[in-house]
């Protein structure tokens, strides 16, 4: 008996993953700037325009961070009887949670390490904590946080949160190493006891 079709939706994720791995696999082998878009939807076994279809530049195969709706949907559901900076704290530990694992870790230190070394790319890294400010602004905002409070308790975590990310990034993998997750909720630490 024939086994069922993929969905079409189950397929497209399918295709995006395996565009980001040939990429990351690329470009650690022969370098960012080497490596073709062309190239990398060869590796994949797709044409370039589905390339297109998926990522709208190169850069986004490696920095596609599908991660804002999750974690703005962890701070709107935090209690809101917490101050707003502990919402954020929490709603970011909380989404992180979630994904932990040590393959997930190991691609998000391999996806760091590149964006970090590559111009181009750590230029893009901000547009993208950019969005991600705005989206977990935008959710405090609606919950009646003052904007300039939510701005200002949503930077002071990503601020945290970057800094952890990329202290963790940058050390070595070990098998002993804190996770991700765990990295992080060390990072938001200096942010000081839950009040």
């Amino acid at each position: 008996m024939p086994s069922a079709p993929t969905p079409p939706s189950s397929r497209a994720a399918d295709t995006r993953r395996s565009l980001q791995t040939h990429a990351l696999h690329l470009f650690e082998e022969q370098g960012y700037e080497q490596t073709t878009v062309a190239e990398i939807a060869k590796a994949a076994g797709v044409s370039h325009m589905t390339f297109f279809r998926n990522f709208p530049t190169k850069e986004d195969v490696v920095l596609d961070d599908p991660y804002d709706p999750m974690l703005a949907e962890a701070v709107a559901a935090q209690p809101r009887d917490l101050v707003p900076l502990e919402r954020v704290r929490l709603g970011l530990l909380s989404a992180l949670a979630g994904l932990q694992s040590a393959e997930f870790d190991e691609e998000s230190r391999r996806r760091l390490r590149l964006a970090t070394g590559v111009p181009a790319l750590r230029a893009r890294i901000w547009e993208s904590m950019t969005r991600t400010q705005d989206a977990v602004v935008t959710v405090l905002v609606a919950q009646d946080v003052e904007r300039s409070v939510a701005e200002a308790s949503v930077g002071a975590v990503l601020g945290a949160m970057t800094s952890g990310l990329m202290h963790w990034g940058a050390a070595q993998p070990a098998t002993d190493g804190p996770m991700l997750a765990d990295a992080l909720a060390t990072a938001l630490d200096v942010l000081g006891p839950p009040r």
